[in-house]
Parts: C-alpha cells; structure tokens; sequence
C-alpha cells in the first residue's frame, strides 16, 4: 500500500474526523446506503480510488455497524479497504435472507390463541388441521422462549470468510466496536489503539465481529480467546455491543479511541482530542420506530418477563434498552456542540418514522430489503434534523438543508482537511537535499499507521 493513500496523522491537521454507526440488525442497510453517497462526494473531490477509510480518523460501529467498520477498514491484498462504500448494502441484499431466515410455516394463531383453546378444549371446534397448527405454533413459540431465534451459523461462517485471518491492529484507521461481556457483566471496547500495544486486545476482526452482532433473543452468545505477549491466555464471553453503546459516537471521542503514532507533542493531541470543536462527526442511525408507537402503558401493564422479552415478533426489553442509549447519546452529542456553538460539525442522520416491516431489526425479505434501501435513499432528500429535547422527536434544523446537502458539505471539509495534512506532511519533507548529506525521513513515518 502506497502511504499517500492513508489518512495523515491529526498532527498536520486541524481537525479530528470520526464516523459512527449505530447497530439495528437488518436495517444497517439503512446507513449503508448514505454510505454509499458519502464515498461518491469523496470521489467526485479526490477521484475515484477515494475511499471512507482514508478520511476518518476513527470509525467506530456496534452490532451490523461494527460489521461495516470492519469491511470499510480491513485491508485487502493491496493494502486498501476491503469493501467499497456501495458494496455494503449489496452484501447485505445477498447474504440477509440466510442470515435472518424465514420459517417456511404461516400460522394464524397467537401463543395465547392456542392456549386458551385447549383450555376451554372443544373437540369439534377445530379440525385435525388445525389442531396440528396450533401444536406447531406452540412449540415455535416454546422454542423462542428456551433458545437464541436463529442458530447464527451462517453468520458466522460469513463473517469469517470475509474477514479471514485480519487482526484488529491491521485496520487502516482506527476502530472503535463495542461488545458487552456477560461473564464481567461490563463491557468490553474493541480499538485498534489498544490493539497496537496490548495483544490480548488484538482479536480476529471475525471474532469481534461475530461478539457485537450476537443481539440477545437473536444469535447465541459468543467466547473466544486471545494470548498477551507472555502466552497468557485471556478469554471473552460477548454479546451485542448494543446492550451498552448502540450508538457508539461518544466512545469514538474518549482519547484512548484514537490513535496520534505520528505525533511529535502527546500532550498536544490530547488536549486537542478533549476539546470538541476540533471534532467534525457524521452519526448514522439505523431507524427507529418512535412515530409508530407500537408499545403503550395498558398494553405493558400486563406483561410479565415473557412479555418482556417477546410481543407481536420483538422484544419491547431490548428495544427498549438499545433505543434509549442511541438517544441518550445522541442528545449528549447535540448539547455539547450546541453548547459551544458548533453545530454544524455534527451531523446524525436518523428516520424516527419507521413502520411495519422497516421497523424489524430481522425481517430480511426481498421485499423489506428493497424498502430499506429506498427508506436510505429518500432520508438523503430529508431535512437535518435534530432531537427534540422535550418530546424526542426529530425536527428539521434550519438553514441546514438536506441531509444530502449537509453530507456534501462533509464531503468538501473532510476532503480539505486530508489536502491540508498532506501538504503539512510535504513541508516537513522540503528540507536539505540529501546530496548535501541530509537523509529525508520516511514518509511512513509521517502518517497515521
């Protein structure tokens, strides 16, 4: 790999660029598709080898996001990223239905349906058919409480086969995925900076990949283990990482998430790294259903652990727990740049509006997949918006634009602030001739690793 085509340490620049992306199962295509647009507006700046990985200096993701993290910055065999921005949401077109499979059988009776039908048993009210339905729907039902809803097998075994042997330290920017270990009961940051000095933290990207995607309910948990530099075994119990941080922008900001082997003044970047309006930030959201309102209080009043854990094909617990920490953290985000009067280096991208199908973390039909596409596509039509801090609801940002226009402008500033760092670097590099003697220092040396 060429170093010219590797983002400059923040040392030469004036700004720290990050990308998040939230987890949300199938709806990642959501972001994948304004993915797709942002890395187009880089290449209409820069040309067409122009590529996300190259102008982020942390890319941070969880569940389906953590995925696209590593696909955008895993090295191929040229030492460039292994997908390109408008690969993403074909992989999950092809691969979704397998890994999110349908059960073959439609039945037309509820759990309770069946329940209270052999309660109040009446031989002739249903047909031998029927009988055998409800004993069908019983036992799926039984199933979904006592094991994961699908067996992740083919998750895994894709998520292997894409990612291979790549190691987190390899990434070409830094990353940030978060997982939550269920055997500490806390949770556990994957960073490609921790990864470059602890090799116990150095795991299989696959392995991490596979840890914050295994969402609760959904996919079995996840163990593997790594070796420290002694040999020493150290083990991982994991499950979605969205359990902690669904969306992973504020863990993308900590300074221990970026990586600064170029710079000359530690204290320097870590001040710089701490102060906020040095932040240009792009959030990408996976959709939410806050406008259906599918859950209410005289619904919930009678809902046990069961009905926690499972109503009308979701479970209210864990969206609960995920919605609520994107939002937290998106409202964190929104005050801290509003506070300091640079709003507009922070940019999220989310559709409160989602309904029916859209709103599945798991129905991967054709049919859904297509709308998610289209649902990313006309968000870019959309008005920035911003959380309403009373009702939760996002509003339209004025003077802002669309979200289209508002990642064009993010497109122009990221491609000026990677200009910028190469020209500081040539600087650097216009010392004395080296047939007076002087050695130029290697340009490898000059930029982020």
């Amino acid at each position: 790999m060429e170093a010219s085509n590797v983002m400059p340490s923040t040392t030469y620049g004036r700004k720290i660029t990050v990308l998040s992306i939230d987890g949300g199962g199938i709806r990642g295509i959501i972001p994948a598709t304004i993915l797709s647009f942002l890395e187009h507006k880089l290449q209409e700046l820069d040309g067409q080898d122009a590529r996300i990985a190259d102008y982020f200096d942390v890319i941070a993701g969880t569940s389906t996001g953590g995925l696209m993290t590593a696909m955008l910055t895993a090295p191929d065999e040229n030492g460039r990223p292994l997908f390109k921005g408008e690969e993403i949401a074909p992989f999950y077109l092809k691969h979704g239905p397998k890994i999110f499979p349908r059960n073959n059988y439609k039945y037309n009776y509820s759990f309770l349906t069946c329940f209270q039908a052999f309660y109040h048993w009446n031989c002739f009210s249903f047909t031998v058919m029927e009988i055998g339905y409800m004993f069908r729907r019983m036992t799926m039902n039984m199933n979904a409480l006592m094991r994961p809803k699908y067996n992740g097998k083919y998750l895994r075994k894709t998520i292997c086969m894409v990612l291979g042997d790549r190691r987190l330290h390899e990434t070409l920017t830094s990353v940030v995925i978060p997982t939550f270990d269920i055997k500490l009961l806390q949770p556990t940051v994957f960073t490609t900076f921790e990864a470059k000095r602890d090799t116990s933290k150095d795991a299989l990207l696959s392995d991490i990949c596979i840890a914050t995607a295994s969402a609760p309910t959904y996919f079995p948990a996840y163990r593997f283990n790594t070796e420290d530099s002694e040999g020493t075994d150290r083990e991982f119990h994991l499950v979605d990482g969205g359990i902690a941080a669904n969306n992973p922008a504020l863990l993308a900001l900590k300074p221990t998430g970026l990586a600064f082997p170029g710079d000359q003044e530690q204290g320097d970047s870590l001040r710089r790294a701490l102060n906020y309006e040095n932040y240009l930030i792009i959030s990408l959201g996976t959709g939410t259903s806050k406008m259906e309102k599918k859950y209410n209080a005289k619904t919930a009043e009678k809902w046990g652990i069961l009905g926690w854990l499972y109503s009308e094909g979701s479970s209210p617990l864990v969206d609960a727990f995920t919605f609520a920490g994107a939002d937290m953290v998106d409202l964190h985000m929104s005050m801290i740049f509003s506070s300091i009067k640079s709003e507009q280096n922070y940019l999220r991208i989310q559709d409160d509006k989602l309904t029916g199908d859209a709103s599945s973390t798991d129905k991967a039909t054709i049919k859904n997949m297509t709308n998610l596409v289209q649902i990313g596509e006309k968000l870019l039509q959309k008005p920035v918006t911003k959380m309403n801090l009373d009702t939760g609801i996002f509003e339209p940002v004025d003077d802002q634009g669309t979200n289209e226009e508002a990642l064009s402008r993010f497109a122009k500033l990221l491609s000026e602030e990677r200009r910028l760092r190469k020209t500081e670097i040539a600087k650097q590099l216009q010392i004395k001739s080296p047939c007076v003697g002087e050695k130029l220092p290697e340009f490898s040396l000059l930029v982020k690793k």
